[in-house]
């Protein structure tokens, strides 16, 4: 995957990050300066782990800044050819466990979008374990992952999360895991979508690429994962979908990059 944007840092990120070291040292709340700072160009990335990181840490930062911010250029595109204005979400990367405006959450639960505070969480270790425990190696992979999540921020910013959970209590837990299969499956279409801009305009892809994000796609599937944790597969119990249903998503909005293409929620074939 070829990115065309260097590292995020510079002076007034590393002030910054001085500031928030201050404030949780003194015991103070790091989310209430990031709300101060008014999500400024200058600290798009938050990390609640502030201790020294390996240089293989440091790497992955980058690498995941660069990424968001791949897909703020197309989001950003998008949306303005429709008249609106696209509000690229904050980056949290964490160590173990993070609270975030959704909750309390731990490296098991895996990389999340909070609608609450319009953040991605990423465990940093998440990776590895994509790579090795999941057999999904390679940066495209990765990048399938941080551009599903930032899938969820597009459908918070259109209104679509807030409909989805609005049903919850109306309808029935199956009905609602149905609901939820829907929202994860256009997270991964609205990731190819992101994917065919990115490469249109800006030639991100290199051999072998597709095929990382696929093979991602397919290993996180809902009945794959049952598969490995408990030995059988119970549809009723699917959040995400099917490995299968997952790559059709993604694949369907890499080659076609419409929107138009990604009413998860009006087919009655997912």
């Amino acid at each position: 995957m070829r990115m065309s944007r260097g590292p995020i840092a510079a002076g007034g990120g590393i002030v910054f990050v001085i500031l928030l070291l201050v404030v949780m040292l003194l015991g103070g709340d790091p989310a209430a300066l990031l709300d101060q700072m008014g999500a400024s160009a200058e600290a798009p990335m938050v990390t609640t782990d502030p201790g020294v990181r390996s240089p293989e840490d440091e790497v992955m930062a980058d690498f995941v800044s660069a990424v968001l911010g791949e897909t703020e250029d197309v989001w950003r595109e998008i949306f303005a050819r429709s008249g609106q204005t696209y509000r690229e979400p904050r980056l949290v990367l964490f160590s173990g466990a993070v609270q975030s405006a959704c909750g309390f959450a731990e490296s098991a639960t895996g990389p999340f979008y909070c609608p609450g505070d319009a953040r991605v969480y990423l465990d940093m270790a998440f990776f590895e374990d994509l790579s090795r425990r999941f057999g999904a190696p390679g940066d495209f992979a990765q990048a399938y992952v941080i551009a599903h999540e930032v899938g969820h921020h597009v459908q918070n910013l259109l209104g679509i999360t807030e409909r989805v959970h609005a049903m919850r209590g109306r309808v029935s837990d199956a009905e609602y895991n149905q609901l939820s299969v829907r929202l994860e499956l256009q997270a991964d279409f609205l990731a190819g979508v992101w994917a065919h801009h990115a490469q249109r305009t800006r030639q991100i892809l290199e051999a072998g690429d597709i095929e990382e994000a696929l093979n991602a796609a397919s290993a996180i599937g809902d009945d794959r994962l049952q598969r490995r944790m408990q030995g059988y597969v119970v549809p009723d119990a699917f959040t995400h979908g099917t490995s299968a249903q997952r790559v059709r998503w993604f694949r369907l909005g890499l080659e076609s990059g419409d929107l138009s293409r990604g009413d998860t929620f009006g087919t009655d074939v997912l």
